[in-house]
């Protein structure tokens, strides 16, 4: 593997006729890196797909008139007639109902993440170390095949449906966790943000679609066709992932010479090889990195709240049947899939014309991201009778905290862009432990009192959020860290 010091050699051999050509690769998206990109994006959009789309067509899995009944009876409102409707169209479906209590659904959506807590780490240090393209190709073929026998498990029996969902999860956090050792070593740092803000926005677009569309797929086709479809498109997905991506541009058949010159040239500074140990003592008293960490734990707080609760809200408090439910709940993240995009392409602007830092542009977005979307989501409770009011507030939320994408939530590449995808597995093990906690705290406080509980949903999310800020203004950084410079001393 090449040396920081091979790279500033070669950066020196550059010759000046040479330039004009290299500079061209500085602008627009016709590149490979872009092209990448994009692939990550469609990636991303699947895996959410398939992350989201039990959630959705459990309702029309189970007995829906029993389960609006009890919503009505608990909210003390009378079923609508669009409610009513939708319900006997899901009865009239030849799709198989199946008799799941509420505990037996709980296990069923939370399977997912069972194996999610021990999977990141291990994946992201194989990713880091073997390469990213077999590992994230593998998991999302999984995934997909996966996804398409769902229909059958549920037919077999909730056992198999559970074991099914589990090594689901797993595989999808390989997808999820190894696409970062690819960015070390194919995202010049003037150029990080928009290329990973490409491929995260495809996350938003997923869980888009999954709302807007399921309700119209479980209507016309039966709940099955979410599952085949959304496994189809994933399957498609993995024929253009494994001839069209490569671990590294030096190894890549497609890429132009000048492309190749201007990224290895843009990393000559960074160090990207990761070897067989891990500098686990100076991780751990590093302060920057537990900046990156408390953020993530606290902001993703906030994040799994919205995207758990946002459908139940709509459909308990705005009384919004199933169908416009969906369509509802995913406004929000639509107007978040477009500005992940604009945030990073904001990001990386500020930093190429030199108007701030890369510390300050982390910090101001992270904190605009953090102040806005926890703040607008404070006074939810008392709009709740407007609804054109209260779905204002969440898109604003939505939009303001895809900022954070640019800010803390990608910082962990700038310290130690070596260690990119063993970092980005341990940062998945704390989303995931507060997408564990936040839902279940919610749920305490909305069965405690339906009408204080939402507010004290909101303000221990912004509380916990805005908490997590402070730390991260006080202690992060944005240049490479020593532990991250250094060759390795202590082993894993």
């Amino acid at each position: 593997m090449s040396t920081g010091a091979d790279l500033k050699a070669r950066e020196g051999d550059i010759p000046s006729d040479n330039m004009t050509q290299e500079q061209s690769f500085k602008k627009g998206f016709c590149s490979l890196r872009h092209g990448l990109a994009f692939i990550l994006h469609l990636c991303n959009f699947s895996i959410y797909t398939q992350q989201m789309n039990l959630s959705f067509a459990i309702t029309a899995m189970v007995n829906t008139t029993v389960a609006s009944s009890q919503l009505n009876a608990s909210t003390e409102r009378p079923p609508t007639n669009s409610q009513d409707v939708w319900n006997e169209t899901l009865q009239e479906s030849k799709a198989p109902v199946y008799d799941w209590t509420p505990e037996i659904q709980g296990i069923l959506l939370s399977s997912l993440n069972y194996g999610s807590f021990i999977a990141p780490i291990p994946t992201g240090y194989v990713a880091g170390v073997f390469g990213a393209k077999y590992v994230v190709g593998l998991g999302l073929l999984i995934s997909s095949v996966l996804t398409l026998f769902i229909p059958l498990a549920a037919d077999a029996g909730v056992a198999l449906l559970i074991v099914i969902r589990v090594i689901q999860g797993m595989a999808q956090v390989m997808v999820l966790t190894g696409q970062y050792s690819l960015w070390a070593k194919w995202a010049p740092p003037q150029e990080r943000s928009q290329l990973i803000t490409i491929a995260a926005s495809g996350s938003m677009l997923g869980t888009f679609l999954v709302l807007i569309a399921g309700g119209l797929i479980c209507q016309a086709l039966g709940w099955p066709y979410i599952f085949y479809i959304f496994g189809g498109i994933g399957c498609a997905c993995c024929l253009l992932w494994f001839p069209l991506i490569y671990d590294d541009p030096q190894n890549h058949p497609f890429i132009s010479t000048g492309e190749k010159r201007y990224i290895t040239c843009s990393l000559a500074q960074e160090d990207c090889s990761l070897g067989w140990s891990l500098p686990i003592k100076a991780m751990v008293k590093s302060l920057p990195l537990w900046a990156i960490v408390v953020s993530y734990f606290c902001e993703y707080w906030l994040l799994s709240t919205v995207m758990a609760y946002t459908p139940t809200y709509i459909s308990s408090v705005l009384q919004a049947n199933l169908r416009d439910s969906g369509i509802l709940s995913a406004l929000p993240f639509m107007f978040g899939c477009v500005c992940i995009i604009l945030g990073g392409l904001l990001a990386d602007f500020l930093l190429s014309r030199k108007i701030l830092r890369l510390v300050t542009i982390r910090k101001l977005f992270t904190a605009v991201g953090v102040l806005v979307s926890s703040g607008i989501l404070l006074p939810l409770p008392w709009v709740r009778s407007s609804r054109s009011t209260t779905m204002a507030f969440l898109v604003l939320s939505s939009v303001f905290a895809s900022l954070c994408d640019s800010g803390a939530l990608i910082n962990f590449l700038d310290i130690a862009p070596r260690y990119a995808g063993f970092l980005k597995g341990l940062l998945q093990v704390f989303s995931y432990l507060a997408g564990g906690i936040a839902p279940t705290v919610a749920g305490f406080f909305i069965s405690q009192d339906s009408e204080f509980g939402w507010r004290n949903v909101f303000f221990l999310a912004a509380a916990i959020d805005v908490v997590g800020l402070l730390f991260y203004l006080i202690f992060s950084r944005a240049e490479v860290q020593d532990w991250a410079k250094e060759p390795t001393f202590t082993h894993l």
